[in-house]
């Protein structure tokens, strides 16, 4: 599926996804992403959600995001609270849905301008 991005906002967006990649400002990635709006692009490493560490959870509290939107992948599933536990201290906002709800609910909130960070599980075909 392909996505409209605003050329102008100078943000990161989601410009399409689908099975095994997701494509951020025009460019793909077959692997795991933490997608800041307005920040690098890194490479995420965790190959599915069973892989989910605390030390993944930690990274994504050093980059200090307003909110964390976490795509798990081709279907909604939760991380063991004891993962969630360091965005909770953090004082971090976050929302947990499948990787294709991830991606559109990001470019909506990059859209508004808030300063949101996704971490999007990219499942191989």
């Amino acid at each position: 599926m392909k996505l409209q991005s605003d050329p102008h906002s100078g943000a990161n967006t989601i410009t399409g996804y689908g099975d095994g990649y997701v494509e951020i400002n025009q460019n793909p990635y077959a692997h795991a992403v933490l997608l800041s709006s307005d920040g690098a692009i890194s490479k995420w490493p965790v190959k599915s959600f069973e892989d989910l560490e605390l030390s993944h959870f930690a990274q994504m509290v050093d980059l200090k995001p307003e909110l964390i939107l976490i795509g798990t992948g081709s279907r909604q599933r939760f991380p063991r609270p004891e993962l969630l536990k360091a965005l909770i201290e953090a004082k971090i906002g976050f929302e947990i849905m499948d990787s294709q709800a991830a991606c559109r609910t990001y470019n909506i909130l990059v859209g508004e301008g808030r300063q949101v960070l996704l971490a999007l599980i990219v499942e191989p075909t």
